[in-house]
């Protein structure tokens, strides 16, 4: 029952992403990148904010973060300012249609770090889809099929991938603590720094 509770919350966590980033790309005609960013990373942690306080015995039994957990804690949170910001800069020069598909080199990124820098296995399986997954970066990377110009929108959108697959083995480290305090830090940290950083209109 668990594990089908968590690839429901996967699946659900995968839609959202995809429906994210066709919307970011209208309101980017609106709003700046930067505070895009941060209105998405702010707007999560309230929300997990107010889930915990609806469901305080949860948030009770979680084992709280320690001092131990500040280097990944810091990481995370630098990461996470860093990368949607990347994310929104290459939405807003490219295509959604590409950003979202270049937005599966993640699993490339997160993988190749937890196996060169934390020393975790990787299956023959994951690195035939590592492969698959490579290519089709490539060629969404370049412009169209008559010109090998390289797009400078999907190069930011790589260098997202690559910041949230170093942030994802950050969170891995300290993903046995509480859910609500992860969130919320992210949220509110990583929120708060692009809202005093880029309170531009584009």
């Amino acid at each position: 029952m668990n594990k089908i509770r968590a690839i429901t919350y996967a699946l659900l966590a995968a839609v959202f992403y995809a429906v994210n980033v066709p919307l970011s790309k209208i309101l980017l005609d609106h709003v700046g990148p930067t505070t895009m960013a941060a209105l998405l990373y702010l707007g999560a942690g309230l929300g997990i904010g107010l889930l915990s306080l609806l469901r305080r015995g949860d948030r009770q039994r979680s084992e709280k973060l320690d001092r131990k957990d500040l280097p990944y804690v810091l990481g995370m949170i630098v990461l996470d300012i860093a990368a949607p910001i990347f994310l929104m800069l290459g939405i807003s020069i490219g295509s959604s249609a590409n950003a979202s598909l270049l937005g599966n080199f993640e699993i490339v990124a997160t993988t190749l770090i937890a196996l060169f820098v934390f020393g975790e296995a990787v299956t023959g399986r994951l690195w035939a889809a590592i492969g698959l997954i490579t290519l089709s970066s490539i060629m969404l990377s370049f412009e169209g099929a008559g010109s090998f110009s390289f797009s400078y929108g999907s190069l930011f959108v790589l260098l997202a991938t690559v910041c949230w697959g170093l942030e994802n083995n950050c969170t891995r480290k300290i993903s046995s603590k509480s859910t609500y305090e992860i969130v919320v830090l992210k949220g509110i940290f990583s929120g708060s720094d692009r809202s005093w950083t880029g309170m531009e209109k584009y």
